[in-house]
């Protein structure tokens, strides 16, 4: 396993060379956590359940340190989602909330609380893993929030790497939480046949040109990767849309099903449901207050959604 986790890790670190707004300075991974580790998951009707205190089994940095001043402690979390997920007439911003449960009960939480100034009024949102916060994150792409949930912004290497045998596989790492399974990097270059072979897939997301407008809210100069807002979505720049997914085949679902994927390259975990989430992942606002999006016609030929539940999951 330690094999696997160096070779995921220089992996990552070669491939951010075409993202090179991701920090390459995170916190080695070198402890376990003394906590027990718990993750229930079962199946409850047409419901997915995950009971877990979020304690990873895998390595971890090291919590507290000086960017991050948050102890590991346990959580009691209960995770629910559809195991018959649909896509919604909507696609749906996250806002903050979690996008979903890794495997190993910890949660997807790509965002941030950070503005500019302070403000949260602000929209200009700070990005945690293009900005000097990642130099806070582990080798997991993860950190401690004041609660002392771990949870991750980015790629989970060390989960990646107990998951992987052989690497590098296209690897089911959990669930979001509108019931869409999410998987790491690798899919099929022809999505709906098997035989292709495996690559790494890319985002379609890049730094806007230019300069951000004028205005005493709004942190002046080029985008350069800083903010959320500092990235758009550029329509077949890449192999997935706008949330992060595409339809295809899997391991898991060899009839095909819409799934989601993490990836190198912002915006790292999907900021946004294609479906609609459960609420309970729902646990910072409401997503009803949230703006909204229709599908454009590049998200309605992917959108295509096979009933058939996964073998094994």
């Amino acid at each position: 396993m330690h094999f696997k986790l160096l070779a995921i890790l220089v992996f990552i670190a070669t491939s951010t060379e075409a993202h090179p707004r991701e920090s390459n300075h995170h916190l080695p991974a070198t402890r376990i956590v003394d906590k027990q580790h718990y993750a229930e998951f079962s199946i409850q009707g047409a419901k997915r359940v995950m009971q877990t205190n979020g304690i990873p089994k895998h390595v971890v940095g090291e919590f507290p340190n000086r960017g991050n001043p948050h102890t590991i402690t346990p959580q009691s979390q209960r995770y629910e989602w559809t195991t018959f997920p649909k896509l919604a007439q909507w696609i749906t911003p996250i806002d903050r909330h979690l996008f979903g449960v890794a495997l190993n009960g910890v949660p997807f939480d790509p965002e941030t609380a950070e503005f500019f100034r302070g403000d949260p009024h602000s929209k200009w949102k700070l990005e945690a893993m293009t900005t000097r916060m990642a130099r806070a994150l582990d080798a997991n792409h993860a950190h401690v929030q004041p609660s002392g949930a771990y949870h991750y912004h980015g790629l989970p290497t060390a989960l990646i790497a107990e998951l992987e045998e052989p690497f590098p596989t296209m690897t089911l790492v959990g669930w979001s939480a509108d019931g869409f399974p999410i998987y790491s990097l690798y899919g099929y270059k022809n999505s709906i046949n098997s035989n292709s072979p495996l690559v790494e897939l890319r985002a379609s997301y890049r730094i806007r040109k230019g300069n951000r407008p004028s205005g005493g809210n709004v942190p002046q100069g080029p985008y350069n990767g800083d903010y959320t807002l500092d990235w758009e979505y550029v329509e077949d720049s890449g192999d997935l849309d706008a949330c992060n997914g595409r339809y295809g085949v899997t391991p898991e679902f060899p009839e095909g099903i819409y799934y989601y994927v993490i990836t190198s390259g912002y915006p790292f975990i999907p900021r946004s449901f294609m479906g609609t989430p459960d609420q309970s992942f729902l646990n910072r606002s409401t997503v009803q207050n949230q703006p909204k999006r229709s599908f454009t016609d590049k998200d309605r030929q992917m959108r295509k959604v096979s009933p058939l539940q996964p073998k094994g999951h």
